[in-house]
């Protein structure tokens, strides 16, 4: 069965960190979600006031953070002792599980800033889990190619080729098992791939315009395009071809509290978590 477009979040510019601009869908008005998703944003510009005041030292605690870079360099810095340059094409994915306190500074004073950050829930049982971080380059994510000369970046999940290949992504093993894909298709060039009916999944377009499902239903740029239940995906590229995220995971279906950087499930953890922030003790073990 197809997955169709069942809701369109449109991304709303605002301003996170020290004043970076960014467009945010998921986790922004209303602050809709899709679970296990908590909150898109996509930062893009050449105009270094929008991004050289970055992300300062800050705290999380309940969920994960994925920040891939299309263009530019930033640090990861945080209390572990961990430091990672984010370059042009590169992932970071950091668990906050009990508790992180971390910094992305831009590593440029012109150019273009571009790219995406995603906050993936965890499950009740794994939220006061320790921290962690893994540094990915871009020249360690898998790549695939199609027929019409487009690609497929596999940052996690598995991608199977038309020739009965499985190209797996350098993220795995997690309780929502996602799936992030980055897909870039030549004019009117078309993919599909299977996804798991249990999951629940959503495309961002970030370039040119797709047609999606069945119906070839037109969907907009720097929106989040929710998709419909299903175990198919088909999207076909415009006459200018096409450039998009497609992210899928398992849903928790459990309780969401969230206040700022954390993400619990009851106002008692959350004011736990307050707490622990403002007495040093969030991120001891």
């Amino acid at each position: 069965m197809n997955r169709e477009i069942t809701r369109i979040i449109p991304g709303v510019l605002t301003s996170d960190g020290a004043g970076v601009r960014l467009r945010r869908s998921l986790g922004g008005q209303d602050r809709q979600r899709l679970d296990p998703f908590l909150m898109l944003d996509e930062f893009s510009s050449n105009d270094p006031n929008d991004y050289v005041a970055g992300f300062p030292p800050h705290p999380h605690r309940g969920f994960e953070t994925v920040t891939y870079m299309l263009e530019g360099h930033m640090l990861h810095e945080d209390h572990l002792g961990n430091q990672g340059h984010l370059k042009t094409g590169g992932v970071q994915w950091m668990t906050a599980g009990r508790g992180i306190i971390h910094s992305e500074m831009p590593q440029q004073e012109s150019g273009v800033m571009r790219g995406f950050q995603l906050w993936i829930n965890l499950p009740a049982k794994e939220k006061m889990k320790p921290a962690g971080y893994q540094d990915i380059q871009d020249d360690t994510i898998p790549r695939g190619t199609f027929p019409g000369g487009g690609l497929i970046k596999v940052i996690a999940g598995e991608y199977h080729n038309l020739r009965g290949e499985v190209i797996c992504g350098p993220i795995h093993g997690l309780s929502t098992e996602p799936l992030f894909f980055d897909i870039h298709l030549h004019a009117q060039e078309s993919f599909s791939h299977s996804i798991p009916i249990t999951h629940n999944a959503f495309i961002y377009i970030y370039e040119g315009d797709l047609k999606i499902g069945s119906a070839l239903q037109a969907a907009p740029k720097q929106s989040a395009i929710i998709l419909s239940e299903g175990d198919q995906l088909n999207i076909t590229a415009s006459e200018q071809g096409a450039k998009a995220i497609v992210l899928a995971a398992k849903p928790l279906h459990e309780p969401i509290v969230q206040h700022g950087p954390f993400v619990m499930n009851t106002r008692e953890e959350i004011e736990q978590a307050i707490d622990d922030y403002q007495h040093n003790r969030l991120t001891a073990i």
